[in-house]
């Protein structure tokens, strides 16, 4: 029998002007934590088709002021993402709800696998499941990327050019560039809508995330505790790395391989395909490392510090997005930023294939996940995952 009280939480829920209450938001990232495979451009373009095409429940508009708004600040991508859709119609409470029931499923994961680690001496079965994983991934990858390519730039040629040069740049340097981002939108700003006053007006909300993300590094003090080393490093992998998830790669390997010496090469790339291999945001690898470091304490401090700057740095500018998002040289900017942003996406894929697709039956691998979800919508990402683990513990070991 159903507990009428909850029922009547549930349905109270609900702000002026949303077509779902935030238990449906919280359910549904909940889910999307639990089985969202394909790293952040596949995630970004699973709450594009869900909760703008299917359900109606984000507005076009605010899906791409929060794409826009997850490129300009530092941080893991879908996760910004999901907390300013979460914000949208119930702002602070949403934002924190969604964060959590994004985050919590992928964290719990990883800590079982850092468990299973120290107790048996290694992921010895990873290599194989993470050699075809990897390589669907891309097709799955690759396949949203196309679908938010095609619903974000239109015909317009700027934008299009905006996109082209944003891929070109995010293949040749593998890196994602803010300055890039921000050049874009206001190129398409100044040919679009030329300002009339509106840069005086705008000027400190546009650069309130960098402002605050300098603050935040400034206010870190040093200590030598291992727990409080681990706050510090990975807050300031939250604050600086811009990008998708992918893009704190490089600076994790610095600091926990190089500076720190917590693990070694071989620990370091288990922790990256850990996070490739579970459902969620990228980064909830740093969750595993915190793990290998100090347990369990240290698993919740290395990821409650990776995604505390990410979300501060998207409910502080949210209100200026909703606010003046509508007006002509904002939106523009907007656009412009979102065209560089879906060219990096775009990009990342040819530079995440190369590492993933290494033979012959990678890329048969990669070519066959794409065809399927071209062809079929019935078919969920989960059980091609599943799949292409199961044919890595048959296939790999063949292949060495």
């Amino acid at each position: 029998m159903s507990d009428p009280t909850l029922g009547k939480v549930k349905s109270t829920i609900k702000t002026q002007g949303a077509e779902y209450s935030l238990w449906q938001m919280i359910v549904y990232f909940l889910k999307l934590g639990t089985v969202g495979f394909g790293g952040p451009v596949a995630l970004t373009g699973y709450m594009y088709r869900d909760l703008v095409e299917k359900r109606g429940w984000i507005s076009e508009e605010d899906y791409k002021d929060g794409l826009a708004l997850s490129q300009l600040a530092p941080g893991p991508l879908a996760a910004q993402l999901a907390i300013y859709l979460g914000y949208v119609h119930y702002r602070l409470l949403g934002a924190t709800l969604v964060a959590i029931a994004f985050v919590i499923p992928s964290f719990i994961m990883v800590v079982a696998l850092g468990w299973a680690y120290v107790k048996f001496g290694g992921l010895t079965w990873m290599q194989a499941v993470f050699y075809a994983v990897g390589a669907s991934v891309i097709g799955i990858v690759a396949f949203s990327a196309y679908k938010l390519t095609t619903k974000t730039i239109g015909k317009d040629w700027l934008l299009w050019l905006i996109f082209l040069v944003a891929g070109t740049v995010t293949v040749v340097t593998e890196t994602e560039n803010i300055l890039l981002f921000l050049g874009s939108g206001i190129l398409y700003w100044l040919v679009k809508a030329p300002p009339k006053g509106l840069w005086k007006r705008t000027k400190l909300s546009i650069l309130e995330p960098f402002s605050f993300t300098l603050l935040l590094g400034a206010a870190i003090p040093a200590n030598t505790g291992v727990l409080w080393n681990i706050f510090t490093f990975f807050s300031k992998a939250g604050a600086f790395v811009f990008g998708s998830g992918l893009a704190i790669v490089p600076f994790l390997y610095g600091g926990t391989v190089k500076e720190y010496g917590w693990l070694n090469a071989q620990q370091f790339l288990d922790a990256v395909a850990v996070a490739m291999i579970t459902p969620g945001p990228v980064v909830i690898t740093t969750g595993f490392i915190g793990y290998l470091v100090a347990g369990f304490s240290g698993a919740t401090v290395a990821a409650l510090a990776t995604f505390l700057p990410c979300y501060l740095l998207t409910i502080i500018p949210a209100p200026f997005f909703k606010k003046y998002g509508k007006l002509p040289g904002i939106n523009a900017f907007v656009n412009g930023v979102t065209a560089a942003a879906t060219g990096a996406i775009s990009g990342a894929v040819i530079v995440l294939g190369k590492r993933s697709i290494i033979d012959i039956p990678t890329a048969l691998l990669a070519l066959i996940t794409l065809g399927i979800l071209w062809k079929s919508k019935k078919v969920s990402e989960p059980i091609i995952i599943l799949v292409a683990a199961i044919i890595g513990l048959i296939v790999y070991p063949m292949m060495q």
